[in-house]
């Protein structure tokens, strides 16, 4: 690395600055594969494996990935004709096996499996970084798509696969590599929403186009059978078999939140739905399920933010918008997380005062039924799905998950939707929890909203608690309270205490409180955060010095904020794949595919609120910030590396106490194994741990 374009040299300037964005020393860490900018990540790594990678990380890994290697651990399957399918990883696979069994040896407490492919074994033999991505099944058939991933990323390669033969099929289809999905037509063609090819990717990287892709024909003659413009978001398909004939549903996003739904075949779109852009619609047999955005106007009815709508597609299709009401946001704190259709019955996912609830809802011709799944508990973590993959294969089957903070996931199978309950598998408890209770409460934040924070803990407070706190606050995702092995064995078991913030910018209390926290009101997520740590201070349960935070992805921009914004909050900060500069943000990688989350930077009016909390133009010296390790990964070709890596050179420049991790593999996650995945959280806890002043008698 040059003298030049070293760290060092920007000591006394802090670029790029909020009154010269562009001005940016850095630009040469957004080469990925750079010479100088590997140089630059050896270093980084080099430095902060020696201060933080010692004996203790080392057997901390080794403990954190022998749990997530468990044999006991539960294997989540999905239904395909008659056998389920899972994809294992363990200390011998670490890639992974594809494998299936039936329902009835699945319910035994050691199932027999059949191995289909051997991930570690194929990559081994062809010298490459493999990882299955996804698949894409067949109904009816032995005929799959797998999307294979270098390291992790999310583009793919997709070769075809025979189940019969447990082999890929010579000469069959074929697909380098890109970022996409492919939907199966019939046995001799698919529907190939991909960015392979010249002109076939957006602005975004992703698809412009769906083809119809035969069996045999080079994929340069497949035909475009839908496309968007290059500024749009993408495009996308799905073959929907429940109806009495095959029909696919073609979508063109036009931005994160926005879209058209067009209703066609394999030869094209023939039908745009006269809907709102702001929808999401599930259709299933003759019916159709669409939750608003936003409010509507449809036929001179008022329909309020966040309905759940319900109507006879053929009823639809011939003019008739008699929708009926399926789900009516009346209460602020009670919110439709999601819905999907499963043999005819079309199941509500609610979160009411963070409490779950399922609801069932059945069309008839001329009313709709209405159960509730009462089977389930109240509290904690419930999420419900389809069993079988595809929705034409369905008799109605669901599976359940159910956890807490403090109890380890129940795996259940509730046949045909409303029978009872029965337990499939029991996770392991990977921690001791005695003594340890699970409490709810709420920070006041600067606009007198009420935020609550889930706290995991000892019972008595002594004030000077060791605190690791999470938050997200985007993308209308909202955070559930799940049973953390890594958090529990590494921090409560310990004698901390975890923190988890449901910051506005979530979808936890439905759009409102997404909208919130979207675009100029970033901020106010950020706010929401920065309250909840010091409502944890007023409450006597800790001292700011013993925060240590961690957020990843949006959640990035939020831990970069806490440490420009609020410093005085935290005692050490983790910001891991990171969002930081919201300057060049749609510039890289699949940035410009979430401007309607964050807004524009290229234009004038939407920059003021972004340069707000770009923390990487914020940064300046002389400031009180605490010790940060920013980690990411180079595979991550969703959020560009460059943003930790520049945040970290811009911070070391100025004097600050700041790290950089990056491994080569892990795509936007942590790694591509259970032990890469350990070494990246542990590394994580190692540093806040040390900077908090926290000897657990391990660290």
């Amino acid at each position: 690395m040059s003298e030049a374009n070293s760290p060092r040299e920007q000591i006394s300037h802090g670029r790029p600055t909020l009154s010269v964005p562009d001005d940016d020393p850095y630009l040469w860490l957004e080469e990925i594969e750079g010479t100088q900018a590997l140089e630059f990540v050896e270093q980084q790594n080099g430095k902060t494996l020696e201060v933080f990678g010692g004996a203790s990380f080392m057997q901390d890994r080794d403990e954190l990935a022998s749990i997530y290697d468990r044999a006991d651990n539960i294997p989540y399957v999905s239904r395909h004709g008659d056998h389920l399918y899972n994809l294992w990883k363990d200390a011998d696979n670490p890639r992974g096996l594809w494998r299936r069994t039936t329902l009835a040896e699945f319910r035994k407490s050691k199932p027999s499996w059949d191995v289909l492919l051997d991930v570690d074994r194929l990559a081994a033999i062809e010298r490459k970084d493999w990882l299955i991505s996804w698949i894409a099944m067949l109904p009816g058939s032995s005929q799959v798509i797998l999307a294979l991933s270098l390291g992790g990323s999310d583009a793919v390669t997709l070769r075809e696969f025979e189940l019969t033969k447990k082999s890929f099929v010579p000469d069959g289809f074929v697909l380098d590599e890109a970022k996409g999905s492919a939907a199966w037509v019939d046995q001799n063609a698919l529907l190939l929403s991909s960015a392979y090819g010249e002109g076939m990717a957006t602005l975004s990287g992703y698809a412009r186009t769906v083809r119809l892709w035969r069996r045999g024909e080079p994929i340069e003659r497949a035909r475009v059978v839908f496309e968007t413009i290059a500024d749009h978001t993408g495009v996308s398909c799905r073959i929907d078999r429940t109806g009495q004939e095959k029909r696919v549903w073609f979508t063109e996003q036009l931005n994160f939140f926005n879209s058209h739904t067009w209703l066609g075949t394999e030869q094209g779109a023939h039908i745009k739905l006269d809907l709102p852009t702001d929808i999401r619609l599930e259709a299933h047999q003759d019916w159709l399920a669409v939750k608003l955005r936003s409010a509507a106007t449809i036929e001179g009815v008022i329909y309020p933010t966040d309905t759940l709508l319900g109507i006879s597609l053929t009823a639809f299709l011939a003019g008739n918008r008699n929708f009926s009401v399926q789900f009516l946001a009346n209460s602020p704190r009670r919110a439709l997380q999601g819905f999907f259709w499963v043999d005819g019955k079309l199941v509500l996912s609610l979160l009411d005062e963070l409490r779950p609830v399922f609801e069932i809802c059945t069309p008839f011709p001329t009313t709709w039924g209405r159960e509730q799944l009462s089977m389930l508990p109240d509290m904690g973590l419930v999420n419900a799905w389809p069993l079988d993959r595809d929705p034409s294969e369905s008799n109605g089957d669901l599976l359940a998950k159910i956890e807490d903070p403090l109890t380890p996931p129940l795996l259940m199978l509730l046949e045909q939707g409303v029978a009872s309950p029965a337990v499939l598998k029991e996770a392991p408890k990977t921690f001791v929890a005695d003594g340890l209770v699970v409490t709810q409460h709420e920070a006041i934040s600067v606009d007198g909203e009420r935020i609550p924070y889930v706290q995991t803990g000892p019972k008595q407070e002594t004030g000077e608690a060791p605190v690791h706190m999470s938050g997200y606050g985007g993308f209308g995702i909202s955070v559930k309270p799940c049973y953390n092995s890594a958090l529990g064995k590494l921090w409560l078991e310990r004698g901390g205490t975890t923190v988890q913030a449901h910051l506005r910018g979530g979808g936890e209390f439905g759009t409102r409180w997404h909208d919130a926290g979207r675009l100029a009101g970033k901020r106010l997520s950020h706010d929401d955060f920065a309250s909840v740590a010091a409502d944890l201070v007023r409450r006597g349960v800790t001292q700011a010095k013993r925060i240590a935070a961690e957020g990843g992805s949006n959640g990035g921009i939020l831990i970069c904020n806490m440490l420009t914004r609020y410093p005085e909050h935290f005692g050490a900060l983790f910001c891991t794949i990171p969002l930081i500069d919201m300057r060049r943000y749609t510039k890289l990688l699949a940035g410009a595919s979430w401007i309607a989350e964050f807004g524009d930077p290229d234009k004038l009016e939407e920059w003021e609120w972004l340069k707000t909390y770009s923390a990487y133009h914020i940064a300046k010296p002389g400031q009180d910030y605490p010790p940060i390790l920013i980690a990411t990964t180079r595979r991550d070709d969703r959020v560009h590396p460059g943003h930790a890596r520049k945040m970290v050179a811009k911070l070391q420049g100025m004097g600050y106490e700041a790290y950089l991790y990056e491994p080569a593999a892990g795509g936007h996650g942590y790694g591509r194994d259970n032990k890469d995945h350990a070494g990246f959280q542990v590394l994580g806890f190692q540093f806040l741990k040390s900077k908090i002043g926290w000897l657990d008698g391990k660290a």
